[in-house]
C-alpha cells in the first residue's frame, strides 16, 4: 500500500516547568520515542532525538533559546536516530562505542527485521506492524532506505556524572537492564526523572538479546528510592512516584515468580 506524505513530522507540546514533549506521531506506536527539550540558561538539553527518519533539529528550531546538547539515554534506533545532527552528543560509557558505528539490526518493515528480535519484542507484548510508519516525511522518501547515522559523542559519561544546562543540574543514573547502557537524568531540586527505557508505563522490553533481567531488577530496586515528582519516560505519558513504584513492585514480583 502507497504511503501518503505527512504534513508534518514532528508534533510539540510545553508540559511546564520548562519541558516540551516532541514526538513522530506517523511512527508506529512500538518505536515513538518520547523527544524531550528542557530550556536551560546557557544551553538548551535535548533527551534522546527519535528515529531519524527526517530530520529532527530543523524541525524544532523555534525552540532552541540558544545552542543545544543532545543526551542518549541508550543506543536503540527509535532514540538516537537524529544524534548525528547535534553538534554536542552525550552517551553513556557502555554504549558509547555501539553510537559510533549505529546499531542496524532494525528495519522500518517487520519482513527485513531478525526473526529472532522480532519474537523477543511480541513475547513482550508487542504487536510489530508491517511498517513502523504511516507515511512518508516528503515525496521520494525510500522507507527500505531507512538506517540510523553513526554519531561519534562528544562527552562520555557514567554514574553519578552531572550535566549542567546553566541553571538546570541533572545527574547521571546508570539505569542497565533493558539495554547494558541505559542511564536517566535525576533532577533532585524538582524530582524530575527522565527514565528513557528504564521506565515507561507500557511493556517493559526485558528480553532483547542485550538485555539483562537481574540488573533490571536491581534498576528497579533503585528506582523505588527516588523520591520523584515526574518521570518523563523514554515512551508513552509521564507519570508520577506512585506509578512509578507501583510499576517497580509489579516488575519484581512477575520476575520473582518466573
Amino acid at each position: 500500500m502507497a504511503l501518503a506524505i505527512a504534513e508534518r513530522w514532528f508534533e510539540t507540546r510545553a508540559v511546564g516547568d520548562g519541558v516540551t514533549l516532541i514526538w513522530e506521531p506517523h511512527v508506529d506506536p512500538l518505536a515513538r520515542c518520547n523527544i524531550w527539550h528542557v530550556r536551560g540558561s546557557e544551553t538548551d538539553l535535548l533527551v534522546d532525538t527519535g528515529m531519524g527518519v527526517t530530520e529532527l533539529k530543523p524541525a524544532i528550531q523555534d525552540l532552541f533559546g540558544h545552542g543545544v546538547v543532545a543526551f542518549a539515554t541508550h543506543t536503540h534506533f527509535d532514540h538516537v536516530g537524529s544524534l548525528h545532527e547535534f553538534e554536542h552528543r552525550i552517551v553513556g560509557k557502555h554504549e558509547a562505542a555501539i553510537m559510533e558505528e549505529a546499531d542496524n539490526r532494525f528495519s522500518l518493515y517487520r519482513e527485513d527485521t531478525d526473526p529472532e528480535l522480532a519474537k523477543c519484542i511480541e513475547d513482550s507484548g508487542y504487536q510489530i506492524s508491517e511498517c513502523l510508519i504511516d507515511a512518508l516525511p516528503h515525496a521520494g522518501y525510500d522507507p527500505r532506505a531507512y538506517k540510523v547515522e553513526p554519531a561519534k559523542p562528544t562527552r562520555v559519561v557514567d554514574d553519578g556524572d552531572e550535566v549542567s544546562i546553566g541553571n538546570r543540574h541533572f545527574e547521571v543514573l546508570h539505569l542497565p537492564g533493558h539495554s547494558p547502557g541505559s542511564f536517566g537524568l535525576w533532577e533532585a531540586d524538582t524530582g524530575t526523572l527522565f527514565s528513557g527505557d528504564a521506565a515507561y508505563d507500557g511493556p517493559l522490553l526485558d528480553m532483547l538479546p542485550e538485555s539483562d533481567i537481574n540488573d533490571y531488577c536491581k534498576t528497579m530496586e533503585r528506582l523505588m528510592e527516588l523520591p520523584v515528582s515526574i518521570v518523563h519516560a523514554g515512551h508513552d505519558p509521564s507519570f508520577g512516584r506512585e506509578r512509578l513504584i507501583e510499576m517497580c513492585r509489579d516488575y519484581l514480583e512477575k520476575r520473582a515468580a518466573a
